[in-house]
């Protein structure tokens, strides 16, 4: 038997154990010390790199879908150009944030340095243009005209010129087909926003990075299914973007294609006659401002009558839309903004207001009809009509006895309305007026549509204005302030007006009655409007939501979603009204103040309708306004401090008539010649590939 105790243990286990303890200890301090050294001392840079092993997506654009004419011709579409873009990533990586790097590319290009240096700027409220309003972390896009020479050299010296790239590239091009710029109806492109990104993260239609944004016209109302959907393949690298999981792709969608009720031929003629009406008016003599008609902006509209689409749209001064394509120039940035080039990127056609003289008779001739006033009864019309100690006189103070409400449209008698206008502004009450006055001029105006948007597919249109009691209340309260701050009983005319504003501002007083009843005062409308307004008497009184946009067609062309035309309600007219009026404007245009702008028309073939107007501006010369109808269409063209409507506006509008119905300066048809004798029915034939004919 052994002499050792079981419990015992000899001091040779006990060391052993000792040891054990020590090792098995060491090994845990060492382990604990290695986790608080990646925990703790480097947590952050091994966090940092095991970010850096994350998907990666490479995005391939979605091509734009194309804007076409009715006739399927393309307004805008895309071309590849060789673009040369530039990092800000890679650049803010270098000492001189790649100040270097950008000049000798600004040689190669053949570019001013500091003009390049400053592209690739952020845009925010206190830097100039040129800057960089897209994302940072999207390539800049520094020139889209790069020559295959400049690429090769950029490219077989990329050490010179770190962070940029020279690729080909889908950009967008507005054609021009038959000289039809349509700038303003287009719109252009720019770069999205980080604030835009996040904005629409979360909406059914999210932007990317590389997206280019509709700013303006339908770029931007039909931008969502215009621009498609991008392919998107994401791959999983490590922290040296090495490729370490497969990636999963989803293909680009292309955008469809808009097709439009614009027809590229008659765009054309209308911007060219409207930018010759406004050449030929600077030569006329205004003697009332002793110098020539300045005429320094027009727009005109060119409407199919039965359903509001607008076949030609054109607004002056205009300007090239290729002009944005990849990233506009300083120069070209200034031409456009400047008040010296007039605001070119203003469509007048929709967000041009203005008085509108006499074309706003026929809302006039209705609201007496419809107050009372028999359509052939006989009115007095003087050569001019007196308020007190102020005189309201006719056009050149002609008169013409006793005349009818229709030849009163006809011949443009002004005293004829102000009488009837002055005799309801009393029976309302007058300066005092009645709980519930009539009101019929400006009942009878918002019931025409006027004094809010027509709701056209274009973007930014402006409401004109009906300044009926509501509107003069609401201005007061808005200017009351000022006007009795500056206003002066014995001061300038401006001070004796804001004087008077003062004590009765928000009253609608006798010669605000008597000037509105012709269009004058402070009545607004837009060419648009006037447009809708006439053809609608030319259809029968049916008021239609001016379009542009005929349909949706997908990408490969095998559907197509209509955008049809819409009814906004009846004019306030029955059919014995609306044929005396249709009757008194066919007389306009042959024995009225436009007649000697139409003689030799085929009246009995192709009836023309028309109303002149001049409307007065203070402190401008006047506005030339010409609006007239046939079965098929209305027309309206107006020019500012242009003179007289048919002095200025009317031979344009007939050349416009003459080229869509083929006619010559006598009156002949030739129907070949013809652009478009009846409105375009139905949408652009498809090829047998599924594309649309004309692409």
């Amino acid at each position: 038997m052994s002499n050792i105790p079981e419990t015992g243990r000899t001091p040779r286990v006990q060391n052993r154990l000792i040891m054990i303890q020590i090792v098995v200890f060491s090994l845990l301090l060492t382990l604990g010390g290695r986790l608080w050294y990646l925990q703790i001392r480097n947590g952050q840079e091994y966090t940092d790199e095991a970010k850096n092993n994350h998907t990666q997506q490479v995005v391939q654009p979605a091509v734009r879908g194309a804007i076409l004419d009715s006739r399927g011709i393309p307004l805008a579409d895309n071309e590849t150009r060789m673009v040369v873009s530039a990092s800000r990533t890679e650049l803010s990586k270098m000492k001189d944030r790649g100040k270097q790097a950008l000049t000798e590319l600004a040689g190669v290009l053949g570019l001013v340095p500091q003009d390049v240096i400053d592209g690739v700027r952020l845009c925010d409220a206190k830097t100039p243009k040129p800057c960089w309003n897209g994302s940072p972390y999207q390539p800049i896009p520094i020139t889209d005209e790069a020559t295959t020479d400049q690429v090769l050299e950029i490219r077989e010296h990329a050490e010179r010129f770190p962070g940029i790239t020279a690729e080909p590239t889908a950009l967008r091009r507005y054609a021009g087909p038959d000289g039809a710029n349509t700038s303003q109806v287009l719109g252009y492109l720019s770069p999205v926003t980080d604030d835009e990104i996040t904005k629409a993260k979360n909406s059914d239609s999210p932007y990317l990075r590389s997206d280019q944004v509709g700013r303006s016209g339908l770029e931007r109302t039909y931008d969502k299914e215009l621009r498609g959907k991008a392919g998107i393949t994401r791959y999983e690298v490590d922290n040296l973007g090495r490729v370490i999981g497969a990636g999963v792709s989803d293909k680009s969608q292309p955008g469809a294609n808009i097709v439009t009720s614009i027809d590229s031929r008659v765009q054309a003629v209308a911007e060219r006659e409207l930018n010759n009406a406004m050449i030929e008016a600077r030569k006329g003599y205004d003697k009332n401002t002793r110098r020539n008609y300045e005429a320094d902006s027009g727009a005109v509209v060119v409407m199919e009558a039965k359903t509001g689409r607008v076949v030609a749209m054109a607004s002056n001064p205009t300007y090239d839309p290729n002009a944005w394509v990849g990233g506009i120039s300083a120069k070209d940035y200034a031409s456009l903004t400047d008040k010296e080039s007039n605001y070119p990127l203003l469509n007048r056609a929709i967000q041009g207001q203005a008085a509108p003289g006499s074309i706003f008779k026929v809302v006039s001739s209705t609201a007496a009809v419809n107050a009372g006033y028999p359509f052939n009864a006989r009115y007095g019309c003087p050569s001019s009509y007196s308020v007190g100690s102020q005189v309201f006189t006719n056009f050149e103070s002609q008169g013409y006895g006793d005349i009818t409400i229709g030849k009163a449209l006809e011949v443009s008698c002004d005293t004829v309305y102000y009488a009837i206008a002055d005799k309801e502004w009393k029976k309302d009450g007058g300066i005092k007026p009645k709980a519930q006055p009539g009101d019929w001029f400006f009942k009878t105006a918002h019931e025409f549509g006027l004094g809010k948007r027509t709701g056209i597919d274009l973007p930014s249109e402006v409401p004109g204005r009906v300044p009926d009691r509501q509107w003069k209340k609401d201005f007061f309260e808005a200017n009351k302030a000022a006007w009795c701050r500056d206003g002066r009983k014995d001061g300038s005319y401006a001070e004796k007006i804001a004087y008077e504003n003062c004590r009765q501002g928000n009253q609608l007083r006798e010669g605000d009655a008597i000037n509105y009843s012709i269009g004058q005062g402070d009545t607004l409308v837009t060419p648009i409007q006037m447009a809708s307004v006439y053809a609608a008497i030319a259809n029968g009184g049916t008021l239609h939501q001016p379009s542009i946009g005929k349909a949706v067609v997908s990408a490969d062309g095998t559907s197509a979603k209509e955008i049809a035309p819409k009814e906004q309600g009846k004019l306030p007219m029955d059919a014995k009204l609306r044929d005396n009026i249709d009757g008194a404007l066919a007389d306009v245009a042959t024995t009225g103040s436009a007649a000697w702008r139409f003689g030799g028309w085929p009246q009995k073939q192709i009836p023309m309708h028309a109303k002149t107007g001049t409307a007065e501006v203070q402190g401008k010369q006047t506005t030339s306004w010409f609006a007239s109808y046939t079965e098929d269409y209305s027309i309206v063209m107006t020019i500012s401090q242009g003179g007289t409507g048919s002095g200025a506006s009317g031979p344009a509008v007939r050349k416009i008539y003459e080229a869509m119905y083929g006619l010559d300066e006598k009156g002949n048809q030739d129907l070949s010649k013809a652009l478009l004798p009846e409105p375009a029915t139905t949408l652009p034939p498809m090829r047998q590939d599924g594309e649309i004919a004309g692409q």
